[in-house]
């Protein structure tokens, strides 16, 4: 599904307008529809009360229009126009008067100099529509005492399209005290970038889409650089198993990982590998890991260090169709040292995670010397040793980017809404997973997945994609059946089987 900039929304709906053919007042009129039907979906007591703030744009007359749908469903309404410039778009003043035709239906009350508030309590639903996808500047003035007024209140509120104050994509400059926290977020027809950007989690509040019928036809000829993963899109690309296939045909892969303290995190990484398909799977441990890792995971077969407690020296990667580096790896110079020689004997994609990445800090020239097709795995803390630290998560965002494409690898910027990012600076946000994932060895199984899809043959965007879908997907079943609360990152390796089948 893409994720287009506000700015390209508005041609959406003049396309639609034009194409379809419809009138604007009607496609307003369809979408207060959605909106109306969805609302009364949330809060089905017909005695909720509601209060309706509107500006004086088509985002007000989308609220207008909506209160008039409500007033007819049998809800009870106060409604606030704000007019302070005495001029309404032409489809705001359409539905203003539509709206004053209901009579006593709806207390309608027009602000052109003073507003006084009306009271907002638990039991309220305030429905948004001051300002939408067009605002380009932070909110000020009247409005952002409005504002205010909505944020002090314990009043729910749903927003139409956007929070107002919110913008579409780049919030780095906005007053954070002048956009409204959002209870819910009703958004149309696609989803705003700024809905996957950690600071704005505050204001959207949970969000969904509603389909108003914009032109699909413009829609899929725009372009984007932003996209959010579908759970269709996955499907059928994992490749089916011919009747005499053998572990060769599967690929060879070397986990480098585990350090003195720290065989948790290859034994992770080893048995995610390993439920990911592929064929062999050789350790590179030091020697203090050994047994324990072929206790643990008896499948995979081990490689051993020089040193007893950490990586030191160059794995032989020899027959090996992918390698991963990083999860509990250390930080030792020694190791430091030797992950720079890995990469540079290394000419096979790389996996390349955790500590791995954070030796990678001092000697960020080496991410240019990656193998082809190899992917990184930051977490944002990671992300911001590698580039610098960000002022949020719009430009972390945006650094990634750079990153992938000075680079020319892929990367996966982990978190809520994981970002996929390809070597030219296309990104998918992924769908699946929760906050039960936020827990010690979740990133290593993500390693192990990735390695196996790699030593399969799947190039590192298909792989980084589908393998950030399955993970996230193994997260949610395990869920469904433990909670969050008791995740583990065990618990994710064992839904693997099912995630995966589900893909099929």
């Amino acid at each position: 599904m893409k994720i287009l900039p506000t700015a390209l929304v508005k041609q959406l709906d003049a396309y639609t307008i034009e194409h379809e053919p419809i009138a604007s007042i009607d496609l307003m009129e369809r979408a207060a529809q959605a909106l109306s039907d969805a609302i009364a979906m949330r809060y089905m007591e017909r005695a909720t009360p509601f209060v309706v703030f509107a500006g004086p744009g088509n985002n007000g007359g989308d609220a207008l229009a909506v209160a008039r749908l409500l007033a007819t469903y049998g809800y009870s309404l106060q409604v606030y126009l704000f007019n302070p410039k005495g001029k309404l778009s032409p489809d705001c003043e359409v539905n203003r008067e539509r709206l004053l035709a209901l009579g006593g239906q709806v207390d309608f009350h027009e602000v052109t100099t003073s507003f006084m508030p009306p009271k907002l309590t638990a039991e309220t639903v305030v429905i948004d529509g001051l300002f939408g996808s067009g605002l380009n500047q932070p909110l000020s003035g009247g409005f952002a005492m409005v504002v205010k007024f909505i944020n002090a209140s314990p009043a729910q509120v749903v927003s139409i399209d956007l929070p107002s104050g919110l913008m579409g994509e780049d919030n780095s400059l906005n007053v954070e005290a002048h956009i409204v926290k959002a209870t819910l977020t009703l958004s149309l027809q696609l989803p705003k970038l700024a809905f996957f950007l950690p600071e704005n989690a505050p204001y959207v509040g949970e969000w969904q889409l509603l389909d108003i019928g914009l032109s699909r036809e413009a829609i899929a000829e725009a372009e984007n650089s932003y996209a959010l993963t579908e759970a269709w899109e996955m499907k059928g690309v994992l490749k089916p198993r011919k009747r005499f296939a053998h572990k060769g045909d599967f690929g060879r892969g070397m986990l480098i990982a585990g350090s003195q303290g720290m065989a948790g995190a290859s034994i992770l990484a080893a048995r995610a590998c390993l439920r990911s398909g592929i064929g062999l799977l050789k350790v590179h441990v030091p020697l203090c890991n050994n047994v324990i890792l072929q206790t643990a995971v008896p499948e995979a077969m081990t490689d051993l260090d020089a040193h007893v407690g950490y990586f030191s020296e160059v794995a032989a990667c020899d027959g090996c169709q992918a390698v991963a580096i990083g999860p509990g790896l250390g930080r030792e110079q020694a190791t430091a040292n030797a992950l720079l020689k890995q990469i540079d004997a290394c000419n096979v994609p790389m996996v390349v995670d955790a500590d791995a990445l954070n030796l990678l800090e001092a000697h960020r020239t080496y991410l240019q010397r990656l193998p082809a097709g190899s992917i990184l795995t930051p977490h944002p803390g990671e992300m911001d040793r590698l580039v610098g630290r960000c002022a949020n998560g719009y430009d972390r965002l945006q650094q990634a980017r750079e990153l992938a494409m000075d680079a020319r690898v892929c990367l996966v910027l982990k978190g809520a809404w994981t970002a996929v990012i390809a070597p030219d600076g296309r990104v998918w946000f992924n769908p699946t997973g929760n906050p039960g994932m936020a827990t010690g060895g979740s990133g290593d199984v993500l390693t192990g997945i990735l390695l196996a899809l790699l030593a399969q043959g799947y190039d590192s965007l298909q792989a980084a994609r589908l393998g950030v879908y399955v993970h996230g997907l193994a997260g949610d079943l395990a869920t469904a059946r433990l909670g969050q609360l008791s995740l583990t990152a065990g618990d994710l390796i064992e839904a693997l089987p099912e995630a995966f089948t589900s893909c099929m």
